[in-house]
C-alpha cells in the first residue's frame, strides 16, 4: 500500500512540475502578428544617427515614419528599431522619434536587447505599433533608409520634444 501511495504522489508531483515549467515557458514568449493589410499608408521610412558633444555625451537615432490616410480610431504608438524603443510623436503627416542609446560612448554602437525587448530585427528593419479600436497591432517595415549622421554639440536634439519648435528634419518625396 505504501508503494502505491508513493507512486501516486510521484506521478502527481511530476505533473505539477511539468505543468509549471510549461506555464513559465509560455509566459515569457511574445509572438506578434504583423499586419498585412494596413488601414493607412506608409511612405519610405528613414533614420539618422546622432552624436552628442563630449561634455554631454551619448548617441542615438532620429527616425522618421511618414504615415497618411490615418483614421480617427487609430493611434500610432511606438517604434522598435535597433534594440531601442520610444513613443512616436506627430508633426503634420510624419511621425518621428528620438531613440537615445543608454551608452555614453561617443560613437554609435547598437545596444544589446533588453530581456523584455519583444522583437528580433535586422539592422534595416523596424516595427511600428499602433492601436486600432483598443487592440495593439504591429507593422514591420523591412527597409529603413539611412541619412548621414549628425553631431549635436550641446546634447541630443531637443527640437523634437519642444512644442514651440517651428521645424524638424523631414523626409519628403516631392511626389505629393
Amino acid at each position: 500500500m505504501k508503494l502505491l501511495k508513493k507512486a501516486t504522489l510521484a506521478i502527481v508531483f511530476a505533473f505539477i512540475y511539468a505543468f509549471s515549467f510549461q506555464c513559465v515557458a509560455q509566459e515569457g514568449k511574445f509572438r506578434p502578428v504583423f499586419e498585412e493589410q494596413l488601414p493607412f499608408k506608409v511612405k519610405p521610412a528613414a533614420f539618422q544617427e546622432w552624436y552628442a558633444g563630449i561634455k554631454v555625451g551619448g548617441t542615438g537615432i532620429n527616425i522618421f515614419i511618414p504615415i497618411t490616410d490615418l483614421d480617427e480610431n487609430i493611434k500610432i504608438d511606438r517604434i522598435y528599431f535597433r534594440n531601442l524603443t520610444s513613443e512616436l510623436s506627430k508633426k503634420d503627416d510624419k511621425y518621428f522619434a528620438v531613440l537615445e542609446n543608454k551608452s555614453r560612448d561617443y560613437t554609435f554602437k547598437k545596444p544589446e536587447a533588453d530581456k523584455d525587448y519583444p522583437f528580433k530585427l535586422k539592422d534595416s528593419e523596424c516595427v511600428v505599433s499602433y492601436i486600432e479600436n483598443g487592440t495593439t497591432k504591429y507593422l514591420k517595415i523591412g527597409t529603413v533608409n539611412e541619412f548621414a549622421g549628425v553631431y549635436y554639440e550641446n546634447g541630443h536634439p531637443s527640437i523634437y520634444t519642444n512644442e514651440s519648435a517651428t521645424a524638424i528634419a523631414t523626409v519628403d518625396d516631392g511626389d505629393e
